[in-house]
């Protein structure tokens, strides 16, 4: 099968650090990725936040959209996302500002309130021993668009976050519950919905920021994403096969939330895993997109109708570089077979 996707496909990269490997390594197949998928046709790229996680490279998105961007001609490239707790606003706004500013029209802002860190990492960023307070989240993103408005659309300041006047990213609102949804809509933001890691609240949510969704200077009308772990392979057994890894590191999170480097596919598929650990694992992965062609399309299909979401966004962490490049393509491929009539539109104005 090939042709292009029948809605706009993007992918988050979290930079897998393996056994055996360093973060070099790691953020050096980042570059080589992002630039494999443009190739191959998909719209966003986008980079998570995580940090004091050593199986985890990306902890500075903004460092490495820069890098991205560079090296890649059109694809869109964000932050999947900046956990905004973590950081000033006036900070962040200097930052995207001047990404926007390098390549315009070609960045994304996604934020989010966790901390993306355990308590002992989110203190030592912030500087800050208290937790944040519920309120202050959507103070935080008023005063980070306020930094981001043309000097002629707003009072004059007594801090310019510069270069970042007149050059804003894209602004999403990230999240996995019906209230980041909720938020979304008040604000009249796009919302990407993160259902690898709460596939359970994916149709509430995003019936709630369909339904309660306000029409802002920045959008018009609801526009979504719905982010899910796939791993897709010519066959099931491929796939489960491949999938080993995130299956192995699912099941040491019982043990240890601090994800360590990812084993790799031959150590975690000699795993024995207890009865514990394997509920934990079917519980939370029973529910992604891990299989052949024939096994995907209908599952995808049926995701994409009970979300209504505008765009799919896969998290494919395999161990073997060119299995990754090759499940992106496979899924390039099946979902241009997908007759997702009601998703076309997304593709002919995706933001």
């Amino acid at each position: 099968m090939t042709g292009s996707p029948s809605i706009p496909l993007s992918v988050l990269d979290l930079s897998p650090v393996w056994a055996g490997s360093t973060p070099a390594q790691a953020l050096r197949e980042t570059l080589d990725l992002a630039r494999a998928v443009e190739e191959l046709g998909y719209h966003r790229y986008w980079l998570t936040e995580h940090h004091n996680a050593p199986g985890v490279a990306s902890s500075s998105p903004p460092v490495l959209i820069g890098q991205i961007a560079a090296v890649t001609r059109s694809i869109r490239v964000g932050a999947g996302g900046v956990m905004l707790p973590n950081h000033p606003p006036l900070v962040v706004a200097e930052q995207f500002g001047t990404l926007e500013a390098l390549h315009p029209g070609r960045i994304d802002l996604g934020l989010g309130r966790a901390p993306g860190t355990d308590p002992a990492t989110a203190q030592a960023l912030r500087r800050n021993a208290g937790p944040m307070a519920a309120e202050e989240f959507p103070q935080q993103l008023v005063e980070l668009s306020q930094y981001f408005a043309p000097p002629g659309d707003r009072e004059p300041a007594r801090i310019s976050a510069v270069p970042a006047a007149g050059n804003a990213p894209a602004m999403w609102l990230l999240g996995s519950s019906p209230s980041s949804a909720r938020l979304a809509a008040a604000l009249g933001l796009p919302f990407a919905y993160a259902y690898h890691f709460n596939a359970q609240l994916a149709v509430p949510a995003l019936r709630v920021y369909r339904e309660e969704f306000r029409p802002s200077g920045l959008l018009d009308r609801p526009h979504s994403i719905v982010a899910a772990f796939v791993i897709a392979a010519p066959t099931d057994e491929e796939a489960l096969r491949l999938a080993g890894p995130i299956r192995l590191a699912t099941a040491m999170s019982m043990r240890d939330p601090r994800q360590t480097e990812y084993r790799t596919t031959g150590e975690a598929n000699v795993h024995r895993f207890t009865e514990g650990e394997r509920r934990l694992v079917d519980g939370h992965l029973g529910r992604q997109f891990i299989g052949g062609p024939d096994s995907l399309a209908p599952r995808l299909e049926e995701l994409l109708t009970d979300t209504g979401a505008d765009e799919l966004m896969a998290m494919t962490v395999i161990e073997d570089y060119s299995a990754r490049v090759a499940s992106y393509e496979i899924l390039r491929d099946l979902t241009a077979d997908l007759k997702l009539l009601a998703h076309r539109k997304a593709a002919q104005g995706a933001l």
